[in-house]
């Protein structure tokens, strides 16, 4: 899962001096900082912070809704049937997609 926008990266490259942005790897940016002649990788404190202050991605939006979606969903069918499964099934898949939004430091 996508955790940063590209957009959000290259306006803090913009707004701060550093050139020539690219992803070495998912979620791993790198960028040539103000006079280097070499790329350096986006400082993780920079990377927290624009998370903190631009919020979820579009990506990341959607996974939520459909576990929000899901889990109402599951409520209602686990009541009209009398069955627990929906809800195991909607905890599970609840589950997977908060893990996939734990940002992972490179």
């Amino acid at each position: 899962m996508k955790h940063y926008c590209d957009t959000w990266i290259e306006e803090w490259c913009e707004d701060n001096g550093w050139t020539d942005l690219f992803m070495e790897r998912y979620n791993n940016y790198w960028a040539f900082p103000p006079g280097a002649v070499m790329p350096e990788p986006i400082p993780t404190q920079v990377l927290r912070l624009i998370k903190l202050e631009k919020g979820f991605t579009g990506e990341e939006k959607i996974r939520l809704t459909v576990a929000v979606v899901g889990t109402v969903f599951a409520i209602a069918s686990s009541f009209l049937m009398k069955c627990p499964m929906p809800l195991v099934f909607a905890f599970a898949f609840s589950a997977v997609t908060m893990a996939q939004l734990e940002v992972e430091d490179a």
